[in-house]
């Protein structure tokens, strides 16, 4: 009995016994994680469901507050999977990866039963999200842990990568590639490859027709780049310019009192009446197009697939159309124009909210509804008259022009990004950095010339690439703010470390 007991307490990582209290965090912290991620645990089975249909449902992107809920959530699971494991003879490579295989499996886990249930979406962004948590939580318990800090900074120290100064460079360009690396994911914070292929096109609603708007439509088109001031100038000039575009012209309606049919319907699915349909236009209506109430709206039959694919691969959209609005105080927003599959999941959404033009369009930074960054013109429905709106998007600016290319707003997505919002991007961002220059520094201690170019150039290098790339590619502005910030994080996390390596240096002293 003795020995089947022992044989089955070297099974359990969890040290002596099956009940103790490393078992107990890890397993509260995999309950907690379930409670916030299923709960309420209405599963059921989606409608037409099926294996390929399943990676479509991975098309998802997170908002801020949840990426903020997942990297809290994990934290506390990469710490107790780290206390556990310490109690095993298990070299820092090893608990690293059954931490990262841990975390990652569970939110792979989460992810597939979050398919059953209908008021969640799977998003692949979690994964990595919850994945980096559970390694911040191994840190986290490193650091609360003087002697196992005091032994990872001495190997480190003392380790044959210190003796060498190609080695040492060598692990410096791999910190500047690192710094590259992160400022191409901030790059695809902007980008539309997170447009979802399910969703139509619906215009006067949302697909669950609670979301009405009322007034005149005559003209759509939809392409998938962005067009410049230039051409923007002969949209407003003449009439039939978008079918000088080719390919880049996705679909395009023109409205009669006949209502529905589009102008090219090779590459314009056809859009089904929803609800009751008017009468026949009275003659001061003609030419205006067709009328949009609560009770009469388009959608088309089907997902507008390959318009949405065309798009997530560009990454740019031009929406023109004309429409006159019958009631100035309309709100929701009122839905005009709309690629969504409901009042919370769009790819895109033209809107009235008031007086207002309200654009929504589907980023990791605007969120699955796209409303996580405000972007709305005042004044444009301040009458019933017709009025020519042409947006063009690509690379995190959103040019909107009314009536006219002298009349135009310019949203940038990164600048509109709230200040609470940037602390948390810059904090995931650079305290990374400042973990991987604290490193460096350890091994370059003996190289003065190189620890010194490594303090100072490990510190201003990151956050002036950062910058530098999204000024030059995203159509950022230059914000000596944003600068400050990322040196104030690299530098805060690596004097943290430092002070904490000077403490148990102290303590071992004593």
């Amino acid at each position: 009995m003795k020995q089947g007991k022992k044989f089955f307490q070297k099974l359990t990582p969890f040290g002596k016994g099956i009940f103790t209290k490393d078992f107990f965090m890890v397993f509260g912290s995999i309950i907690v994680v379930l409670l916030a991620t299923l709960y309420p645990f209405n599963f059921s089975l989606p409608y037409n469901f099926s294996i390929r249909n399943i990676s479509s449902q991975f098309e998802s992107t997170s908002n801020f507050t949840d990426q903020v809920n997942n990297i809290i959530l994990f934290i506390p699971l990469g710490f107790s999977l780290s206390s556990s494991l310490q109690k095993r003879k298990i070299p820092l490579i090893g608990k690293i990866l059954l931490v990262f295989l841990g975390s990652a499996g569970l939110s792979l886990t989460v992810e597939l039963l979050q398919l059953f249930l209908p008021s969640r979406e799977p998003t692949p962004a979690d994964i990595i999200n919850n994945t980096i948590s559970g390694l911040v939580g191994l840190l986290c318990f490193y650091l609360c842990h003087s002697q196992n800090f005091d032994s990872i900074l001495t190997s480190i120290e003392n380790s044959t990568l210190g003796r060498s100064t190609q080695k040492i460079t060598l692990f410096f360009s791999g910190y500047i590639l690192l710094v590259f690396a992160v400022s191409t994911i901030w790059l695809g914070t902007t980008n539309l490859s997170g447009w979802n292929l399910n969703y139509p096109l619906i215009i006067g609603n949302e697909k669950t027709g609670n979301r009405p708007w009322q007034g005149y439509i005559s003209k759509i088109y939809i392409a998938d780049r962005a067009i410049s001031k230039n051409e923007v100038e002969k949209v407003f000039a003449e009439e039939n310019y978008f079918h000088t575009m080719g390919n880049s012209l996705l679909t395009s309606y023109k409205f009669t009192e006949q209502c529905c049919q589009p102008e090219e319907p090779a590459k314009s699915p056809k859009l089904l009446k929803k609800k009751l349909w008017w009468e026949q236009l009275s003659e001061n209506q003609q030419g205006q197009g067709v009328f949009l109430s609560p009770g009469n709206w388009l959608e088309t039959a089907k997902p507008v697939t390959s318009l949405n694919q065309r798009i997530r691969e560009t990454s740019e959209l031009t929406i023109s159309t004309t429409v006159a609005s019958s009631d100035t105080q309309q709100t929701g927003p009122a839905r005009i124009i709309s690629i969504s599959n409901g009042p919370l999941r769009r790819n895109f959404t033209l809107g009235q909210e008031g007086t207002a033009l309200d654009l929504r369009i589907r980023t990791s930074l605007t969120g699955e509804n796209g409303s996580e960054l405000k972007m709305r013109v005042p004044s444009i429905f301040t009458d019933t008259n017709t009025h020519h709106i042409v947006l063009a998007y690509s690379k995190g600016i959103l040019q909107v022009y009314i009536d006219n290319s002298t009349h135009f707003h310019s949203f940038r997505l990164l600048n509109l990004i709230p200040k609470e919002q940037q602390l948390f991007y810059y904090a995931i961002t650079f305290i990374p950095m400042g973990i991987c220059l604290t490193i460096l520094i350890v091994l370059a201690k003996r190289k003065i010339f190189l620890y010194r170019f490594f303090i100072f150039g490990g510190i201003l290098l990151p956050s002036l690439i950062l910058e530098s790339i999204l000024v030059s590619e995203n159509g950022k502005n230059i914000s000596l703010r944003n600068f400050l910030l990322g040196i104030f994080f690299t530098t805060s996390t690596m004097l943290v470390l430092r002070l904490r390596a000077l403490m148990v240096l102290k303590k071992t002293a004593v």
